[in-house]
């Protein structure tokens, strides 16, 4: 995140934003330009592709399901507006971490020995390392202890569009997307290829939601009857 962050400082934030005094390096700094960042790309993410699945992926041939809801879109991006600021809070504690180099997060392809190979190898590694871990808290928050508290606001959406692809609980929607932040801090990641995969699992989120996508959810949750 800290090559995003050098390129707002440098083209937005420094010759506009903040008085000429204030370092660029300082830590309430960082973490108010990173706010700011993480919200407006979460709300350009979310608009912009969940815009063009609506239109020209999703099936609104689901709309006339009984179990879609009145004004159920309107809903889905109302859940999400509200959300998105409150799990950017733990979210951007973490993208400080990273920029304050407390990560594995590295810069140059040569650092490491066979550098190509392991760029390509950690992508793989990526994949499996979060899948796995989201496996098994999206599992947890099926849990009767944690299921409608957390996650059953997901589920309010049977017949869901892409625009709840990020209606969730705050705290639901933190915890799974942990794993994608845990990883740079536990295994050697290349800073462009960590930023370019956590766009795609932002696009990935938008497009399982497509009515279709969360169909198995049933097998967990039976409307919160089956949660363990």
């Amino acid at each position: 995140m800290d090559l995003v962050l050098n390129i707002a400082d440098y083209y937005f934030f420094t010759p506009y934003i903040y008085p000429a005094t204030w370092p660029e390096d300082d830590i309430f700094r960082q973490t108010i330009s990173l706010l700011i960042i993480t919200n407006l790309g979460a709300y350009n993410l979310y608009f912009f592709f969940a815009t063009l699945s609506y239109y020209f992926v999703y099936d609104h041939s689901l709309m006339k399901h009984p179990q879609f809801l009145k004004n159920q879109v309107y809903r889905e991006i109302m859940h999400s507006v509200k959300s998105m600021p409150w799990i950017s809070l733990p979210t951007v504690s973490l993208f400080l971490l990273e920029v304050r180099g407390y990560s594995r997060l590295y810069d140059g392809v040569g650092e490491f020995p066979f550098g190509w190979f392991r760029l390509l190898a950690s992508v793989l590694s990526f994949l499996f390392f979060t899948d796995m871990l989201i496996y098994w808290i999206h599992r947890g928050l099926h849990h009767r202890l944690l299921y409608k508290r957390l996650h059953k606001p997901h589920h309010i959406w049977k017949i869901p569009t892409p625009f709840a692809s990020h209606a969730f609980h705050p705290l639901d929607g933190f915890l799974q997307s942990l794993p994608y932040h845990i990883y740079p801090f536990v295994f050697p990641l290349h800073k462009v290829v960590y930023l370019g995969l956590y766009i795609l699992v932002n696009i990935w989120t938008i497009s399982i939601h497509d009515g279709n996508g969360c169909k198995n959810e049933k097998l967990f949750n039976g409307e919160g009857k089956k949660a363990e």
